[in-house]
């Protein structure tokens, strides 16, 4: 007689079994992630300068969200949370201020799920409208909050998104941003179930000849607003963005004259919601 096999010892924010948990050699759990390139295919494509690798998605929905679980991505850029919910049978509620970008993600999205798994807003995220808007529609998903926040904001100002002025990459000043940035994240807390966790995939730069270290800024913010900081992990920048090509040496010269090292990484923060 054989033994029964043994109910899932799962938590309450993740699918894994903590019984086979040897088995998910895929699922990382050290704090350096070292991908050479993007993954592609199932609708992701280096197609907007900017938006983070789909490798990046797959291992926090993973490990901080169940099936059908709603994600929650308040800067939806191009749309990488939205395919890969999609593809890892959640839900997925995104927001973006462009609203050229909310109808290219639209067409991304199988259109039997397009408002009803998937649900993509145009609108500033640091509007309570908004957020409200949000709130309504997570009880037509019967649900009261998101399960999963995922926060993606420009690096300030190194790239210019658009001309709106409630742009983040147009702040006129670090403080201006991170002040923008502390009104998402506050929102974003609003929306998150308690207990669950939320992903700040964000780097630093430089400005003036001094490093500005955005990504410890904007965590300092997210801890502001009440979220408790769990991790923090430097992935480098591959696949991130097109080749510099020939002008990588320009690049090495520059660092060299001016003393300072040319960023490889960038940060993905993950904090949770006391319960």
């Amino acid at each position: 007689m054989t033994d029964a096999p043994k109910p899932p010892k799962q938590k309450p924010w993740s699918d894994i079994d903590l019984n086979r948990w040897r088995e998910y050699e895929e699922i990382k759990t050290d704090s350096l992630w070292l991908y050479d390139s993007r993954a592609s295919g199932d609708g992701h494509k280096l197609d907007y300068h900017g938006n983070y690798i789909p490798q990046i998605a797959t291992q926090i929905f993973t490990r901080y969200s169940q099936t059908d679980d709603i994600i929650l991505d308040l800067f939806l850029g191009s749309g990488t949370s939205a395919i890969e919910a999609m593809r890892l049978k959640r839900r997925c509620i995104g927001v973006e201020l462009k609203p050229d970008l909310v109808e290219y993600v639209q067409g991304k999205i199988e259109p039997d799920l397009l408002d009803s798994r998937i649900h993509l807003l145009h609108g500033n995220i640091a509007n309570p409208e908004i957020v409200a808007q949000i709130s309504d529609l997570l009880q037509t998903m019967q649900a009261n909050f998101a399960h999963l926040l995922i926060l993606h904001p420009p690096y300030g100002d190194i790239i210019k998104f658009s001309d709106h002025a409630d742009d983040l990459s147009n702040a006129a000043t670090p403080e201006t941003f991170l002040d923008g940035f502390e009104t998402v994240a506050r929102h974003g807390y609003k929306l998150l179930a308690p207990g669950r966790f939320a992903a700040l995939i964000i780097g630093d730069k430089y400005a003036k000849g001094e490093l500005i270290p955005l990504g410890f800024q904007c965590m300092e913010r997210m801890n502001r607003v009440g979220f408790k900081t769990k991790a923090i992990i430097v992935k480098n920048i591959e696949g991130n963005e097109k080749g510099k090509g020939k002008s990588a040496n320009l690049w090495r010269y520059r660092a060299l004259a001016g003393g300072y090292y040319i960023f490889k990484h960038e940060y993905i923060i993950v904090f949770f919601k006391p319960k």
